[in-house]
């Protein structure tokens, strides 16, 4: 199996609404963008499902020399070795990629937000590198790729809302600390998927966050460049429908793991492809 075969299986094996997102672009920049993605799914595998926070430390402190070794020219992994080709075309560099890796670590601490503004600020960490890589992939300009920041933010944002009863299990809680007080939720409630009174407010305050921050991409992209962009409105437009289907569940988020279907995402990202994201979407535009 090539490097980039094991990218693409990776993302595809998953059923990935990044995977889905990716399935229309041109093949050069698929590959690049697949590889750049599976090097986060990689990461976020770490940070988010290994359950021994002192297993995670060091895996992603062996993360952070592969992708050392990446930018060196050496890189062991079939991830590295597939996005390592694609480095200096696209211009990229090893600091914000070792900055999300260290971004990960504050994930691993029980009580890691202390506010919204520590949230929001892991969010950008963590996926925004990524998410600019993949805007630059497809053709944006330093200039024309802020709206990444606001995309990664809302991504987060839904993932981590989708994973809260998971993450809570682990001993960790990812929702603000001030939040969880103003609610009066308890993090012991939310590690027994016990759903306080309180608890559809919290998950609604944070889906609100997360509309207006793909709202916020979809403004900050310009209009010319929103073909060449399409993987990344696919991207939202998926997690908007996923979004749409926490709030119908009432945020029943803490017992189940709730997902879109594959052939639902594939429905969404060729219409998305075609017609564009959905009249009234936070995507649209």
């Amino acid at each position: 199996m090539t490097p980039d075969e094991y990218c693409q299986d990776k993302l595809a094996a998953h059923a990935s609404s990044v995977h889905y997102s990716l399935l229309f672009a041109p093949a050069a920049r698929r590959r690049a963008a697949t590889a750049l993605y599976t090097l986060l799914a990689e990461i976020d595998e770490v940070a988010e499902r290994v359950s021994d926070p002192n297993v995670a430390r060091a895996t992603l402190g062996w993360w952070a020399q592969e992708i050392e070794r990446m930018f060196d020219g050496a890189p062991q992994h079939p991830v590295t070795r597939a996005l390592q080709s694609h480095v200096a075309a696209y211009g990229l560099h090893s600091e914000p990629f070792i900055g999300s890796l260290h971004a990960r670590l504050h994930l691993l601490e029980p009580a890691p937000f202390g506010d919204f503004d520590a949230l929001a600020r892991y969010c950008y960490l963590a996926a925004g590198p990524f998410a600019h890589a993949a805007a630059t992939m497809f053709g944006a300009s330093e200039a024309d790729a802020d709206h990444a920041r606001e995309l990664a933010l809302a991504v987060q944002l839904i993932r981590l809302l989708r994973d809260s009863g998971r993450h809570a299990r682990n001993g960790r809680i990812v929702f603000p600390m001030q939040e969880l007080r103003e609610f009066d939720v308890k993090p012991e409630q939310l590690a027994s998927a016990v759903y306080a009174s309180g608890f559809e407010a919290l998950a609604g305050r944070q889906a609100g966050r997360a509309r207006a921050a793909l709202r916020a991409a979809a403004a900050q992209l310009p209009r010319s460049q929103r073909r060449a962009q399409a993987p990344g409105i696919i991207l939202g437009t998926l997690y908007e429908a996923l979004l749409d289907e926490l709030q119908h569940s009432s945020f029943r988020v803490l017992h189940q793991r709730i997902a879109l279907t594959p052939i639902r995402k594939l429905l969404i990202a060729w219409r998305t492809w075609v017609f564009g994201p959905p009249r009234g979407g936070a995507m649209a535009q």
